[in-house]
């Protein structure tokens, strides 16, 4: 168990009895989980037992692999797995550093042959205090750096961190050495005797191999090309020197030679060999200088439905990248034991966030308004493997994109839009994920994002020579990502080197990841690598501006569009109404494609228009009758007032709706649109004012408008509508109709006749009435009714044929239920 103030981490550290593989890849496996119940919480799933690890816990797994897998013995190969669980949380001290930390005690102290003792901590900046080791997570929400750093107490082994546009100098003031050695001194105390078992090649097999195969393979390496030309000329050379080992002449020497012995062996040939170009000549596998940035071209607007895309290349890397805009809706939900811990108060309140402020935070931390999605298909390398979802290669690499782009996206005051980013890797020859970075900014741009900087990535890599000389490379691609043993010290010397990946702006560095896998780095050497870094950087913020087409730089037309409306908290219930009522009837009369409303007051119009954009915030002004309302004259203001009204269910028995459009016609009358998505029907017997129809005139067809009255539901919450009752009324005579109609806001709706309004629209009165949906008067009828004699009521029915059993009243000895008035 390791404990920091009250957060608790449980670590474990097993092996395999046998060696796997051939010992060039130690199969190290690292599972980090955060267990809800840490911080006194259910997880939300509906299983609630933890299953897979959460994305994040990913990527803290990876921050605890990377510094110790170098620090391994060479050779090391049997299976080894670090399992870790958060088992309490306490709001203020973060678990990451203390994962790093509990892995590589738990490691020391057993008999796997980890080198030295490893330690993690975390780093913040506040401008008044400077730097803070392990800030607690109120001071992390102020700060301007979130740094993580491992190492043991001779050197740092990597630095990730993410910054608001901290400059290459406040970066480097931040360092470790004490909990190392007091790590030390523990498993001095209680470790085990560490295993000895390892492969290696045989002695001599490296030096045959360079003697063979040297000569040819710096002629290779000197010629420069692309990536399958060198890979070809290699592999040949490669296949020469295996044969002539497995000879006769060498049988003797090693008789049992396999391909993964040679392999192994071959491997530190040829890395020892471009270190030694690079070091002695300055030349690079591809021709390069070591200061050179690799061709780039970048092109917007590539793909013609998405809201913004861009296609960046850098070498034989590149990047197809699209940015999606979407409402609060679409924000990436993250359920995390720190919702709810992280505004939690301690007894005395210190070192911990307190009041509503500091809940506001961790809520809003819960969801985030910009994302990266990161897509490495096998296809960018020129094979076959696995496609599903995201392995931990591409969370890691998408996060480090993400968090570097995340500084210059506007915030939500500025531009109301979250903002998804998808980067699919097309072709990889190193630094995929810093073409992430450059795509995605592109393709943000073409979207109409407006990002306050652009931003671009760069990868760079160092080579560190036991005499101290080394040299700086920008712009590695994927051979130059693995040169040197990649062990932190091997029994042959030093012979390791820094991979680092910075992204920025103009201004300063946005993140930034280095792994670093030799010792003797000193300030001076990082302080050169991050300058020769920013001059990188700045050549690819000038090719990013000759993207030919450039960025579009304005929203898409088939971007949404998107409004926010601020109101009073207490009037959101009356907004939202019961179950959702009126926001949804809002939503269906406007067509608007969703209103998401907070508890904090802010409203969310989204909608596929300007058009119904407005028409949605008319709407919703109009029911909180809270905001003026501006409408170019009384019919406009008169028609969404009398929108919300129809749709709210809120019309009185009686209104005279003018000018509604016929949305189909059918043998027994005609349905009528009264506001989208809502319809009534205007039965034969209510169409004339005088006599009696036996079908539908001609004049009536679909897209006709028609003047009608709403005279109430039936009991399974049909529509009734009127044409007779507005002819009537408008010639100044009375009109009564009393049917089987059901209206919560009268309550003589069974005995009473009910008088017609001769408004056009809604008085803003509510009622309670439900929407006719079915195909006929009650989905029963399949035929007209016959003509009525003389003195017969006409009401609203549902029979079938002569005396059937009409709901709203039959002929002569009819089973009707109904009551008429007939004029």
């Amino acid at each position: 168990m390791a404990t920091m103030g009250e957060t608790v981490l449980y670590a474990t550290a097993c092996c395999g009895d046998k060696p796997q593989g051939d010992g060039s890849f130690v199969p190290l496996s690292v599972h980090y989980q955060e267990r809800f119940s840490a911080a006194g919480r259910t997880s939300g799933s509906y299983l609630k037992r933890e299953g897979r690890p959460r994305d994040d816990d990913v990527l803290v797994a990876r921050l605890v692999d990377r510094p110790l897998r170098p620090m391994l013995e060479k050779g090391w190969c049997n299976e080894t797995q670090i399992l870790e669980w958060v088992m309490s949380y306490d709001g203020v001290n973060q678990p990451e550093p203390l994962a790093i930390t509990a892995a590589g005690a738990a490691l020391l102290i057993s008999d796997i042959p980890l080198t030295k003792a490893v330690a993690g901590v975390r780093v913040g900046y506040l401008p008044a205090s400077g730097f803070i080791i392990n800030p607690s997570a109120a001071q992390m929400a102020q700060s301007s750096l979130d740094l993580l750093m491992a190492g043991t107490y001779e050197a740092v082994l990597m630095i990730e961190g993410f910054c608001d546009w901290l400059t290459e100098d406040q970066m480097l003031e931040a360092a470790i050495a004490s909990m190392c050695q007091q790590l030390t001194a523990w498993a001095g105390k209680v470790g085990k005797p560490k295993r000895t078992e390892r492969l290696l090649p045989p002695k001599g097999l490296k030096e045959a191999l360079t003697e063979l195969a040297a000569a040819q393979l710096e002629e290779a390496y000197r010629a420069g090309g692309g990536k399958e030309e060198r890979g070809a000329a290699v592999a040949s050379i490669q296949q020469a020197a295996f044969a002539a080992l497995k000879g006769e002449q060498h049988a003797s020497k090693w008789p049992n030679l396999d391909d993964i012995t040679l392999a192994q062996a071959w491997k530190a040939v040829e890395s020892n060999i471009m270190r030694r170009l690079v070091l002695k000549e300055g030349v690079r596998a591809d021709g390069r200088s070591v200061t050179d940035i690799r061709p780039i071209s970048s092109r917007a607007g590539v793909l013609p439905r998405t809201h913004g895309s861009a296609l960046f290349t850098r070498g034989e890397t590149q990047a197809l990248c699209v940015a999606t805009l979407g409402s609060d809706s679409d924000a990436q939900r993250i359920d995390s034991i720190r919702d709810a811990a992280d505004s939690s108060v301690d007894e005395d309140g210190a070192g911990s966030s307190n009041g509503a402020p500091a809940a506001a935070a961790a809520a809003a931390a819960a969801f985030e308004r910009f994302y990266l999605q990161y897509f490495f298909p096998p296809s960018s390398v020129g094979e076959c493997g696995r496609v599903g979802p995201a392995g931990r290669r591409e969370l890691g690499h998408g996060e480090l994109a993400q968090r570097a782009l995340a500084p210059a996206v506007p915030p939500q005051q500025q531009f109301p839009y979250v903002v998804r980013v998808e980067s699919t890797i097309t072709e990889s020859n190193g630094s995929s994920s810093m073409a992430s970075v450059c795509g995605g900014c592109l393709a943000m741009l073409d979207a109409g994002v407006p990002l306050t900087d652009p931003v671009a990535g760069i990868a760079m890599g160092l080579i560190l020579e036991p005499d101290g000389s080394f040299v700086v490379l920008s712009d590695i691609q994927g051979s130059e990502d693995a040169l040197g043993d990649m062990d932190f010290k091997s029994s042959e010397g030093s012979l390791g080197d820094v991979d680092f990946k910075v992204a920025g702006s103009a201004r300063g560095v946005s993140a930034f990841q280095m792994d670093i896998k030799v010792e003797g780095i000193t300030l001076d050497i990082m302080r050169q690598a991050l300058a020769q870094a920013a001059a990188g950087r700045a050549h690819i913020l000038q090719e990013m501006q000759a993207c030919s087409p450039p960025p579009a730089r304005s929203l898409s037309r088939w971007a949404p569009k998107v409004a926010m409306l601020s109101v009073p908290a207490d009037k959101l219930g009356a907004l939202i109404g019961p179950g959702g009522k009126t926001i949804k009837g809002i939503i269906a009369a406007s067509g608007a494609t969703d209103i998401v409303i907070n508890n904090s007051g802010s409203i969310q119009i989204v909608a596929p228009n300007e058009a119904v954009l407005a028409k949605a915030r008319e709407l919703i002004t109009l029911q909180l009758d809270e905001l003026p309302i501006v409408a170019p004259n009384e019919g406009l203001l008169a028609k969404a007032r009398e929108l919300i009204t129809l749709q709210l269910d809120e019309l009185p028995v009686g209104t005279i709706l003018r000018q509604r459009r016929v949305d189909s016609v059918s043998l027994f009358g005609l349905f009528v649109e009264l506001a989208p998505g809502k319809s009534g029907l205007v039965h034969l017997s209510e169409l004339a004012a005088e006599g009696s129809l036996t079908e539908v005139p001609h004049e009536w067809k679909v897209g006709s408008l028609i003047d009608v009255m709403f005279i109430g539901t039936t009991p399974d919450g049909k529509t009734r509508l009127s044409h007779k009752g507005v002819l009537l009324t408008d010639a100044g005579q009375p009109y009564t109709w009393a049917g089987p109609v059901s209206n919560s806001r009268d309550s003589s709706s069974r005995d009473g006749s009910r008088e017609a309004r001769s408004s056009s629209s809604a008085d803003g009165s509510s009622s309670s009435s439900r929407w006719y949906n079915g195909p006929g008067a009650d989905g029963e009828m399949q035929q007209p009714r016959t003509p009525r004699r003389e003195g017969e009521g006409a009401g609203s029915f549902a029979g079938g044929r002569g005396g059937g059993r009409g709901r709203g009243g039959g002929r002569g000895g009819g089973r009707g239920r109904g009551r008429f008035n007939a004029e």
